[in-house]
């Protein structure tokens, strides 16, 4: 044996054989909650000794405690043994629209505190306002949960854009400035003191929606996000597609008939901003601008608008038109669709979709309405799933 192999260890020596039997009782843990040693033995197929053993060096290395003991049966009490809550605290911080929400939660996934933090219109210019109100809003939970910056182990931030997994540059986010840098996940880290990763806000939301959402068991499936701005996930085979740049499921500037195109007109560069595409037929603005065209200027909002029968069928038949090609693609069992728009639109709106998909594609998934807050939860999640398979590392 080399010493690399000495040192990784190899599979079959006592050494992984103790890290995996750590890991498969700690994700017991994470997923039934506490449990006495006899309990864990007969889930993992180990003998008591081992068992004991097991729970022994986990207390140890302060991954487990002793949570009580369960009484009403012959014979002595049995212990229970949990995570311990304080082995990691996770922040998540989603962006959204008017400003930051943070989360800081404990290993176990408890959450400790949530803050928002919004801008005020004298700070509607600063250069990094985007990151200053990450900090504000983690500062915030933080000194709620009677935590500081130091105890964390990781933050995750869902934003709108794509991280380019090459490059690591935002893309699609003209509406954060400061935030084009070729090192923002450095720069956030320095600026939050916390190790940081950014990730799609959507692809964060579809983490939520396969663990805690309508799309809990199922593989391949797109959660379209339709608000302000629209992106989609493709999650197949339960992982989501990301694309060469980090740019798969920008669905926004997909070319309609009826839409003006997001270039600028001669051939160049695609201009995100430039509001044409699936956006400009289906976002928050074209809805409202529809809502003034039947209802007039007093229907200032999205749901005023779709309160109106006309404003509803023309919405869905654009709306069907856009998730017609991405289902012809991609071929998901479930499209989720969530955002300002479904939401004002309820399952009127989603049952009118549905058949308008009639005819468009030979594709025919479920269509269903999400039912979560999803972006700060996937993120949520995701910091805590990234905690996890680092300190859950024994070996």
């Amino acid at each position: 044996m080399t010493e690399g192999q000495r040192a990784r260890g190899t599979p079959g020596t006592p050494r992984v054989l103790r890290a995996m039997n750590d890991r498969a009782a700690l994700d017991l843990l994470v997923s039934h909650g506490p449990l006495t040693r006899t309990r864990i033995g007969e889930l993992t197929g180990l003998s008591k000794p081992t068992a004991s053993q097991l729970l022994a060096r986990l207390a140890a290395a302060g991954l487990v405690r002793t949570t009580g003991i369960v009484t009403g049966r012959p014979g002595p009490g049995a212990q229970l043994y949990a995570l311990n809550p304080a082995a990691a605290r996770v922040a998540a911080l989603a962006v959204g629209r008017r400003g930051i929400t943070a989360a800081v939660a404990d290993l176990t996934g408890r959450l400790l505190a949530e803050e928002r933090a919004t801008a005020g219109a004298a700070e509607g210019e600063a250069p990094r306002l985007t990151a200053q109100l990450a900090a504000r809003a983690l500062d915030g939970a933080l000194a709620t949960a009677g935590l500081t910056r130091d105890q964390l182990h990781g933050a995750v931030l869902g934003t709108p854009g794509a991280p380019d997994p090459r490059t690591g540059r935002l893309r699609h986010a003209p509406h954060l400035p400061g935030w084009q840098s070729h090192a923002l996940q450095e720069e956030l880290t320095d600026l939050l003191g916390v190790p940081t990763t950014v990730e799609n806000d959507v692809n964060l939301a579809a983490v939520a929606e396969r663990y805690d959402g309508v799309a809990r068991g199922v593989d391949d499936f797109v959660p379209v996000w339709i608000d302000e701005g629209i992106g989609a996930a493709l999650v197949l085979g339960g992982r989501p597609l990301r694309g060469a740049t980090g740019g798969a499921g920008e669905i926004g500037h997909l070319p309609l008939p009826g839409a003006p195109l997001s270039g600028n007109g001669d051939r160049g560069a695609v201009r995100p901003d430039a509001g044409g595409g699936f956006q400009s037929l289906v976002g928050s603005a074209s809805v409202r601008a529809l809502g003034w065209e039947y209802g007039g200027p007093g229907v200032r909002t999205v749901a005023g608008a779709l309160s109106h029968e006309a404003v509803r069928t023309a919405v869905a038949r654009r709306l069907a038109t856009g998730l017609a090609a991405v289902v012809a693609v991609v071929d998901p069992g479930l499209v989720v669709l969530s955002g300002e728009v479904p939401q004002a639109g309820g399952e009127a709106l989603r049952a009118l979709v549905e058949a308008e998909f009639t005819g468009l594609t030979l594709p025919r998934p479920t269509l269903r309405l999400s039912r979560l807050d999803g972006v700060l939860l996937g993120v949520l999640r995701t910091a805590l799933h990234r905690a996890r398979e680092a300190v859950f590392h024994t070996g």
